[in-house]
């Protein structure tokens, strides 16, 4: 059986990419990262998805946060965006962008690949529905991926660790149908980058926004009315 490094953040994107590998019948590891971001209540969503999808082996790595300092998300100057409806989502990069994350996080997996003998690295990066992010871009994904290929044992030995990102051209509306076809409960993802003291969601920040339409999108009713249970 093929393995897989599979991240997952709590979110409903991951959520789904991680229904889909185990749909495909991979051996599924999963790792989530606590970075100091100021929505850590993802972290405990994360571990729910993972247990209701049978996840037996996951991860959760701890990165210092002061490299990472330059996001709203991260303590660093600014507010969350909260736009107006989600034609304003993407249109410049925002202040939630955090420096470096996804190949920060990508290159714990490699490594974690490496060691693990696992095959591919799941992501749930999205150029379509997204923020403005430029670590999201198909341009970015293929290019770690030929990282993974030159900058490892197991690539230079013919046995390259893939980078798969199937949401990657998807619409958040697609993104749910996909997930809810494979009996994903969103009610256990959080997707806010604003939430309240209960961590509930804000409903107003461009990560609210978007899975709002996306469930418009799809015909779906987001159970997430609440916080994670």
């Amino acid at each position: 059986m093929a393995k897989a490094i599979v991240l997952v953040s709590g979110g409903l994107d991951s959520a789904t990419v991680l229904a889909m590998a185990l749909e495909q019948g991979l051996e599924c590891m999963a790792v989530s990262f606590d970075y100091g971001q100021r929505h850590r209540g993802e972290l405990e969503c994360a571990r729910r998805v993972c247990e209701a999808a049978g996840v037996r082996d996951h991860r959760e790595v701890t990165i210092d946060p002061a490299p990472l300092a330059g996001s709203v998300l991260t303590g660093g100057p600014g507010e969350v965006p909260r736009p107006s409806g989600p034609g304003e989502v993407g249109e410049e990069i925002p202040p939630t962008y955090v420096p470096a994350r996804n190949t920060i996080f990508l290159s714990m997996a490699l490594a974690m690949a490496e060691s693990e003998g696992a095959s591919q690295i799941h992501i749930g990066a999205n150029a379509v529905d997204y923020s403005g992010y430029p670590d999201c871009r198909p341009e970015y994904i293929a290019a770690f991926d030929r990282l993974a290929s030159l900058a490892t044992k197991a690539g230079v030995e013919g046995r390259p660790i893939r980078v798969v990102a199937p949401l990657l051209h998807l619409t958040k509306g697609e993104i749910i149908r996909a997930g809810v076809h494979l009996g994903v409960d969103y009610g256990l993802t959080s997707s806010c980058y604003d939430p309240d003291d209960r961590e509930g969601p804000c409903g107003v920040c461009d990560a609210c926004v978007l899975r709002a339409e996306g469930f418009k999108a799809a015909g779906a009713i987001d159970p997430l009315a609440e916080p994670c249970p």
